[in-house]
């Protein structure tokens, strides 16, 4: 028997090219289609391999049976007579020609049909996660980071290029999902990551840049460079990633080209100013504390380090206002302002020199103008700073401008989207203007991101008691953790609303007596539960004489804006600095109930 004669007589061979053509056109089209509904690589690995796996089975099927008006026979069951393999034959020609005609077709448009805005920023996208440390002993971490920061810094000067910040990029240390999982939670199309390690004077750095959405290397690359070529080396990788993503350096109107380098070249300087950005990071007060360390031993390798001056002022400024109090804060107030005024003479050109000089001045001396006037500055000179935008957004909500505010920090949350902070000044802002379902949704998001967080389960409550519901308020309190205090402060707020007076007393004075120096804004908000403007006034101006952040949430604080029409309003608002007009919401246009918020957060 020939046996090719007896394939054709049988149709295997048009089965066999039906089914590839087929599973071709099936597995392009799922390739573009799955990744859309968020479905995960693996599920698309398992698809191919199962049409592969259905290829022999298929042709096995073509071989043993025959298809005839009473459905699938075995071949040797139907007489000669009564076979239809002819027919049968000339119906796969016609499938074969649909198929491959649809093939055509789709790569035709595939190769001419322009791309829409969204899949061309999609495709200018990335996320530098953070690199790793080759020797694993952790000694080095800081070093790997810094380079994983520097790049973050060079790739977000590129115009039309789309960089994750590393508050979000950073989350995937360690153990990390696949690609597509991470591409998905960033909403980023490439990945870079990579490996140091530096040891015998020398640098040797493994990078890679991934497709997020399959996995599939792009472009990699070994470096092994002698260390004191390091800045070199830096601006090297810099230049391959942009070329393998087509991005080009255009310069932005009034934009400057930001870098973390020293401007001596001292390598010990900035080894020791990526040792402080590291401690910075932890943000606890013995970490801190080593950050300042850090950075002065930068400046005392290079005293004209105007980014070191400008980490001081910031650690300064955090150790002042999380930690210390009294004649302490006055100090480190103090040490920050001259760092400060230090960094803006070395380096009028850095933004991180002007946002930490608005930082500084908006913390300890509710300066609200100059805090401005230095956020607008640091944004005009990095426009594509989430750390900024975030910054300059709270300052617009603490002027009065919550839509401006609410603009900004969706734009820092797009190149930020795992950093819980920005969701939780999101819902304040949205709280402020009555928008609580849009509020409850930003706030339930930030929880999602970190859930052991006390402030944001104290803001949950704060929009359930918007709504003057008792019961989802209690809800969120009783999932509120005691650190800083905010299960007490969250106990005094949902105590007003209920029913019980006795709790309500005993909740706001044990308030009283255990906080009064640090949350003294957070008492005239209970107050304004309470109705009882005298102590609502009285507890502001103790708030003003205590510097306490809170203040800084007026405008956008429903709460306490029930008073807004109150002449002392008007006198404090004069008073502290802060505009007398703004965007917040009344409270009667809520309901009747007022509402209360926490303590600030600094972003």
């Amino acid at each position: 028997m020939n046996l090719i004669a007896e394939l054709r007589r049988r149709n295997v061979l048009r089965a066999a090219t039906f089914y590839a053509a087929a599973a071709w056109l099936l597995m392009q089209v799922a390739t573009q289609v799955l990744p859309y509904f968020g479905i995960d690589t693996a599920v698309l690995r398992w698809f191919v391999l199962a049409l592969v796996a259905g290829f022999p089975l298929a042709m096995l099927v073509a071989w043993f049976y025959e298809w005839t008006p009473d459905g699938l026979k075995r071949e040797h069951e139907v007489a000669p007579e009564d076979s239809i393999t002819v027919e049968t034959g000339r119906k796969l020609n016609t499938w074969i020609i649909g198929v491959l005609s649809l093939i055509v077709v789709f790569l035709l448009v595939d190769t001419f049909m322009p791309r829409g805005d969204a899949d061309a920023g999609m495709d200018k996208s990335i996320a530098v996660l953070p690199f790793i440390d080759s020797d694993n002993d952790g000694k080095e971490q800081y070093f790997s980071d810094g380079l994983s920061e520097n790049l973050i810094i060079a790739l977000t000067q590129f115009s039309g290029l789309k960089v994750i910040s590393r508050n979000s990029s950073f989350q995937f240390r360690g153990n990390r999902p696949d690609s597509a999982a991470i591409g998905r939670k960033l909403g980023v199309a490439y990945l870079l990551e990579g490996s140091v390690r530096r040891a015998g004077g020398q640098v040797s750095i493994n990078i890679e840049l991934i497709k997020a959405r399959d996995g599939d290397t792009l472009w990699s690359q070994r470096y092994q460079r002698p260390y004191l070529g390091l800045f070199a080396l830096q601006e090297e990788i810099t230049t391959a990633v942009a070329t393998a993503l087509q991005a080009e350096l255009v310069s932005i109107p009034g934009a400057v080209p930001q870098s973390d380098h020293p401007p001596s070249g001292n390598l010990g300087a900035y080894n020791a100013y990526l040792q402080g950005e590291f401690y910075f990071q932890r943000r606890s007060e013995a970490d801190y504390r080593k950050a300042i360390d850090a950075y002065e031993a930068a400046v005392r390798l290079d005293p004209n380090y105007a980014l070191a001056y400008a980490g001081l002022t910031r650690a300064q400024t955090d150790l002042a206002g999380y930690y210390q109090s009294g004649n302490a804060a006055l100090v480190a107030y103090a040490k920050a302002r001259t760092a400060s005024a230090t960094a803006l003479r070395l380096g009028p050109q850095l933004a991180r020199v002007h946002a930490a000089r608005g930082y500084l001045v908006l913390n300890a001396d509710m300066d609200f103008a100059t805090a401005e006037t230095e956020l607008r500055k640091a944004l005009a000179l990095a426009p594509n700073s989430s750390d900024v935008q975030s910054q300059l957004g709270l300052l617009l909500a603490t002027l009065g401008h919550l839509n401006q505010a609410i603009a900004l920090t969706r734009r820092s949350i797009e190149s930020d989207p795992l950093y819980s902070e920005g969701y939780t000044l999101l819902a304040a802002f949205q709280s402020g203007l009555g928008q609580l379902d849009a509020a409850e949704q930003a706030i339930r998001k930030s929880i999602e991101l970190q859930p052991g967080a006390g402030f944001e389960r104290v803001q949950l409550a704060m929009i359930a008691i918007q709504r003057d519901d008792e019961v989802a308020a209690t809800a969120a309190v009783n999932q509120v953790n005691d650190e800083g205090g905010w299960l007490q402060i969250a106990q005094a707020f949902v105590t007003q609303i209920g029913h019980d007076r006795n709790a309500a007393d005993a909740a706001l004075q044990h308030l009283i007596d255990t906080q009064a120096d640090i949350s003294a804004f957070q008492i005239a908000e209970t107050y304004a539960l309470r109705q009882q403007p005298d102590k609502v006034f009285e507890w502001l101006n103790t708030a003003y004489a205590n510097r306490d952040p809170g203040i800084n949430r007026i405008w956008f604080d429903p709460f306490i804006l029930r008073y807004k029409a109150d002449p002392r309003f008007i006198a404090f608002c004069r008073k502290v600095g802060l505009p007398e007009t703004g965007e917040g919401v009344m409270v009667a246009s809520l309901g009747g109930r007022p509402a209360a918020v926490g303590k600030a957060v600094a972003p």
